[in-house]
């Protein structure tokens, strides 16, 4: 029984990998479609890259400081029950790489190629599995001291801090430190559109990161004995509260239609296992409302050029989702309970924090070195050209 059981756990948590695996395609086209047609080359590029990169600093570093496991022993011992735990590395990775995936968004179209990957390297290499530690594996006493004053721990059981408010976070200063796009704000006051180049291509990297968030909260449980049919549904119901809201208040525009879905699941994360459906219906409902106006807001009123609006979206929903599931989790409030409000403020505001100081640091340190951005006359060409040498569809003679 023991061995059909770890054999069940690890094809489990390896399907979980393989539906987030996947999702990194749908951040792949969700920034092919919203950026311009010269720097769509770059966005598929960059997911895939920066996910390579991400294995690396996690195998070697990142999942250490996380666990406290190392992989430089004898395979004899990792494949001990069925592999388990590389499987678990693998899933948990997939989170992990999550974080450029999102920052990517952000500094589209305009920054160095290079440069990038090293702050991936380190951000997945300490960065981030420093917090994830702290939040999910106990590390420097802080869920423990939280439980002491609070009467309960920092509750997360997907990620919409651990991963999404602190991928968000970590990019704003990136977004700012790199400035708007070339002729994006202009001296006059007017505002340059910059739309969109695919809506269909838009649409499907949303439509596959909705599919892959099933395996993405669903599989948190990493166990097949802890599987919750609630986590499902509330996902459901989450996505379906942030898409409609979305078209409302984005007055049916195809691009807020299509975040909505996401800024819901997002939002839903932390608390998925915990809050009734209609509970997580208002959670998503919310987010989209706030995914709408904070995107017009950073863009038409604060001019900051977030270009899929990946700090609304990812930073101040996951943030959101972080607070909301100590209220809609409560008993009080239809859910399950063991979580309070006061807690999820504290592990949320130490996540946010911390993911700024981090983000400042990386990307202020790159900025005084290496430098962050493309020439002037790089960005006019095009990232696919500059970098790449060729155009998503060639119609000129790449240069060599």
């Amino acid at each position: 029984m023991d061995a059909h059981k770890q054999g069940a756990d690890a094809l489990f948590i390896l399907l979980g990998a393989i539906m987030v695996l996947a999702m990194h395609a749908g951040f792949a086209f969700l920034e092919l479609g919203t950026v311009r047609r010269k720097n769509q080359v770059n966005a598929l590029v960059k997911i895939l890259v920066d996910f390579c990169v991400s294995t690396l600093a996690y195998f070697v570093v990142g999942y250490g400081v996380a666990y406290g496991a190392s992989f430089m022993i004898g395979a004899e011992f990792l494949a001990d029950k069925n592999g388990y735990e590389l499987v678990k590395f693998f899933f948990l990775l997939t989170f992990a790489a999550a974080i450029p995936a999102i920052i990517s968004g952000g500094i589209a179209e305009r920054a160095k190629f290079w440069p990038q990957l090293i702050a991936t390297g380190v951000i997945v290499g300490f960065i981030y599995p420093f917090f994830e530690g702290i939040a999910w594996n106990q590390h420097f006493g802080f869920q423990s001291w939280l439980k002491a004053v609070t009467g309960d721990e920092f509750h997360d059981f997907a990620g919409s801090v651990v991963v999404h408010a602190v991928g968000g976070w970590i990019a704003l200063p990136a977004v700012l430190l790199l400035g708007a796009r070339s002729n994006r704000y202009r001296k006059d006051g007017a505002i340059s559109a910059h739309p969109p180049s695919s809506i269909p291509f838009l649409a499907l990297g949303a439509w596959i990161l909705i599919v892959g968030w099933f395996g993405f909260n669903v599989m948190s449980a990493q166990t097949l004995d802890k599987i919750s049919g609630l986590v499902a549904v509330n996902s459901l119901m989450a996505m379906v509260g942030g898409t409609l809201v979305a078209l409302i208040a984005g007055k049916n525009d195809p691009g807020f239609v299509h975040n909505g879905p996401l800024a819901g699941l997002v939002a839903v994360c932390a608390g998925s296992d915990l809050m009734h459906p209609i509970g997580a219906l208002v959670v998503g409902a919310v987010a989209g409302g706030i995914f709408v106006m904070m995107f017009t807001l950073t863009q038409n009123k604060w001019r900051i050029d977030d270009v899929l609006g990946v700090w609304p979206l990812h930073g101040l929903c996951g943030t959101w989702g972080g607070i909301a599931a100590g209220i809609f989790g409560t008993q009080a409030m239809g859910g399950l309970g063991g979580i309070n409000v006061t807690a999820q403020l504290a592990g949320t505001a130490l996540g946010v924090v911390w993911a700024l100081i981090g983000g400042l640091v990386v990307y202020g340190v790159l900025k005084m070195t290496t430098g962050l951005r493309m020439s002037q006359e790089e960005e006019f060409e095009g990232a696919d050209l500059t970098i790449h040498k060729i155009t998503s569809s060639p119609d000129r003679e790449a240069s060599w």
